[in-house]
This record gives structure tokens, C-alpha cells and sequence, in this order.
């Protein structure tokens, strides 16, 4: 007999429940061997061999050196294609600080489960188990949109940990830029006249971008260095480096602030005389485009199984290359509770994500996700309506990420209340 969806989903939880053991392995063998971007050999071997023994069909070093796809399966006319996206890379000096180990966790488990469901329900489709290199400072997902691979993707489903679950924790768009300011070196008391000072350069460009901010939109982010300044100070610098994030809800947004940040870097040029060079210093990530309908099916299987999660978070996090997965295929990247309320890229997240507590909410996990694919495999509908969305969010060019009055107004209480403390300081007696 015919399985109905239901049914499906109860096989894919059931193997994942009986998979805990292998699933705990691999992120905790992640976890105690954390590599840095695009250095994931051990999480690229075992990954691979994982699934290779779970019955995919893998392909190793696909389109990175470290990068993998693991296939179950086959894609076409009526036969949907679900890729789990799967990310394994640490962070310097902190090791799983972003609790990736827990990523890849989750996107074995939700593979091994759809698999399981596709078997025992004689189900038509794809699932593919993505290993994506290189998250926290690459991009490595770019490379695969450019290769081509999601061609013949239909939705694209990863869960990342943080101290709560979320359906959508808004993704910022980012450019990340290196302005260098170049003068002339010159005895700074011997004759400070001979000299252009590049790190005049760059203080003036520094607090122009600090002006700007005050005419930038709420939810715009703009954070830098002075990544070099000078060698001594009798030494007039004739080299300065300023590093810059610039960050911004829509990829459309962005173009705009980018080019006003950029105005204000040229400015510090011209006001000392100086030259300046701007450059990217990696590939910018997009925004996360949350798929409506994806993202509903989803809650809805976290509620099946209990788990308590909010729609979407008022404040933005930072920013992933999944969001320009999410501009290629209709996407989710939720967010889920992994048993503390530390936040990411800290000491205590890394503690966190390797802790028997954060296991129970890691497997449900995999469960909702499986059990969203299952929801794409069995509903054409759906599926039309995931498309149907993302073409129109492309269109639109950018997502409405949040409440934007009820922020405002936690905005104002806010500014309201350092103002007030200003005014006390300066107030004599």
C-alpha cells in the first residue's frame, strides 16, 4: 500500500531517532578537530564516508577541494530535487563557535531521513546532501551556484544554531572593503610639510563614515577598522588601510549604501591630498531571502513535533552565503535553540553546541527539515507555491525582515534614554 505523507515523515524521524549514535559521532569528531575555511579535510572525509556508507552515491572535492555531494535518487519531470545544505568550517582560535558541527549534523540527519522515506514509500525525487566549504570567510556556496549545480534544484534547506528558534532571523547583504590611502613620508618634526599624511587619510574617512550614520536606515550596518595606521610616529604614514563591512537587507539596498560609503572613503583622500585605492576583499554575500510558503511547511512540522519557535526575530543577525542560495532557489535557513542563550562566534557558543543538551533540539532539527522535504516530494502544490513566491520576492528585489514601526519605536525609547544620560552628565551642580 501507498504511503501517505504522514506515514513518510514517521519513517524519516524513526531513522533519524535510530541514527542518534552516528549523528552525535560525526559532530562531535567535528567538534574536536575544528579546521578553518577551505582547510576541511578530516570534515570532508568523514562526511563522505558517512554517507557513502548510508547508501549515497558521493562525489568528493566537487567543485571545492573540500567540497562534496552526496546523492540519493533521481531529479527530473515530477520528480523534485530537495538539497540539504550541510557547512563544516570553524572559526580561528575559537574552534565551532558558530556551531557548524551541529549544521552538518542536522544535514545528515535530514538526507538519512528523507532517504528512508523515499525507500519505504517507493517515492519519486532526489535528495542531495551538499557539503558546502568555507562559510564563515569564503563564500564556498557561490562557487556551487556559479558551477551550475542548482540548476536542477528545487528548494534548498539547511538549520543554523543560535539561542533560539526562528523560522527567519534576518540575513544581511555585505560587501566587505579594504580602502588603502597612499601618501608621502616625511620626518614628522623635522619637516612635516614634505609629507601627506595617509593616515589623515583615513581618520577623515573614518569619521565621515561615522557621520553618514545618522542619515543611514535603521536596519543599515556599517563597521570598521584601521587595519594599518603608520610604522612610528616620526614618521609621517605614507600607507593606511581601512577594512569595512557594509551591510543591508536587500542586495538593492546595499548597492545604494555601498556607494555612499564608498564617497565618504574617497573624501578622506581628496581633504590630505592623498591617493585612494578601494577593493573587495572577499566575495559579498546576499541577503536571506526566507521562502514563505517553504518556511510555513517547516513550522508547521516543528509544531507536529513540539517544538516551540517564533515566525521571525525583530533584530538582524549577520550574513551567510546561503542568502545567495536563497536568490538562486526558493530557500530556508532557520535558526534553532541549541540549549543556551550564548551568543555566536563566543567562547560559550563553542561550549554549547558540543554539550549532550543541545542533541535533543539537534535531531528535531533534522526531523523538520526532512519532514519540510518530505512536504516537496508529495505536494506539487507546494512546490508551485514555492516558486510562484520566489519569483515574486526577486521581483521585489528585497523582503520586509521584520516589524519595522515596533523596532522603531524600541529605537526611540532607546536613543531617548542615553540622551536623557548625556544630558545629566553635562548638567553642572
Amino acid at each position: 500500500a501507498l504511503m501517505n505523507p504522514q506515514q513518510l515523515k514517521d519513517v524519516a524521524a524513526a531513522k533519524i531517532d535510530e541514527s542518534r549514535e552516528l549523528l552525535l559521532g560525526v559532530s562531535s569528531r567535528l567538534w574536536q578537530n575544528p579546521e578553518l575555511a577551505l582547510e576541511e579535510r578530516m570534515a570532508h572525509q568523514l562526511l563522505t564516508e558517512t554517507l557513502e556508507s548510508s547508501g549515497f552515491s558521493v562525489t568528493r572535492h566537487f567543485v571545492l577541494d573540500t567540497g562534496f555531494k552526496a546523492e540519493f535518487g533521481s531529479a527530473g519531470a515530477g520528480r523534485p530535487h530537495i538539497a540539504v545544505m550541510c557547512e563544516f568550517d570553524a572559526l580561528p582560535g575559537i574552534g565551532h563557535a558558530c556551531g557548524h558541527n551541529l549544521i552538518a549534523e542536522v544535514a545528515v540527519g535530514a538526507g538519512l531521513g528523507i532517504k528512508a522515506a523515499m525507500e519505504a514509500g517507493g517515492v519519486a525525487g532526489r535528495v542531495t546532501v551538499l557539503g558546502t566549504p568555507a562559510e564563515e570567510h569564503y563564500g564556498g556556496k557561490i562557487n556551487f551556484i556559479e558551477a551550475g549545480f542548482f540548476k536542477d534544484v528545487d528548494v534548498a534547506l539547511m538549520a543554523h544554531p543560535y539561542k533560539l528558534t526562528a523560522v527567519h532571523v534576518p540575513h544581511l547583504s555585505v560587501a566587505f572593503l579594504r580602502a588603502t590611502y597612499t601618501g608621502k613620508a616625511s620626518h614628522a618634526a623635522g619637516s612635516p610639510w614634505e609629507g601627506l599624511n595617509a593616515l589623515d587619510a583615513a581618520v577623515t574617512a573614518y569619521q565621515s563614515v561615522s557621520n553618514l550614520r545618522q542619515q543611514m536606515r535603521p536596519e543599515w550596518r556599517v563597521h570598521g577598522i584601521v587595519k594599518e595606521g603608520g610604522q612610528r610616529p616620526n614618521i609621517i604614514p605614507e600607507r593606511a588601510v581601512l577594512d569595512y563591512f557594509v551591510r543591508c537587507p536587500s542586495d538593492r539596498e546595499l548597492a545604494v549604501l555601498r556607494a555612499r560609503v564608498e564617497a565618504c572613503l574617497r573624501a578622506g583622500a581628496v581633504a590630505s591630498g592623498c591617493e585612494c585605492s578601494i577593493e573587495d576583499i572577499s566575495r559579498g554575500y546576499s541577503s536571506v531571502i526566507c521562502n514563505a510558503p517553504l518556511g510555513a511547511a517547516y513550522s508547521a512540522n516543528l509544531t507536529a513535533l513540539g517544538v516551540e519557535h517564533v515566525g521571525i526575530t525583530e533584530l538582524p543577525s549577520g550574513s551567510t552565503d546561503m542568502g545567495n542560495v536563497s536568490y538562486t532557489v526558493p530557500a530556508i535557513h532557520p535558526m534553532f535553540y541549541m540549549g543556551g542563550d550564548a551568543p555566536n562566534h563566543s567562547v560559550e557558543f563553542t561550549r554549547f553546541v558540543n554539550l549532550p543538551e543541545a542533541q535533543p533540539y539537534t535531531l528535531a532539527q533534522a526531523k523538520a527539515l526532512a519532514m519540510t522535504g518530505i512536504d516537496i516530494l508529495t505536494g506539487p502544490e507546494l512546490l508551485a507555491k514555492c516558486e510562484a513566491q520566489f519569483k515574486a520576492d526577486l521581483a521585489r528585489g528585497s523582503l520586509p525582515n521584520c516589524n519595522i514601526e515596533h523596532r522603531l519605536q524600541k529605537t526611540n525609547h532607546l536613543l531617548r534614554h542615553r540622551l536623557e544620560s548625556f544630558i545629566v552628565i553635562m548638567t553642572p551642580f
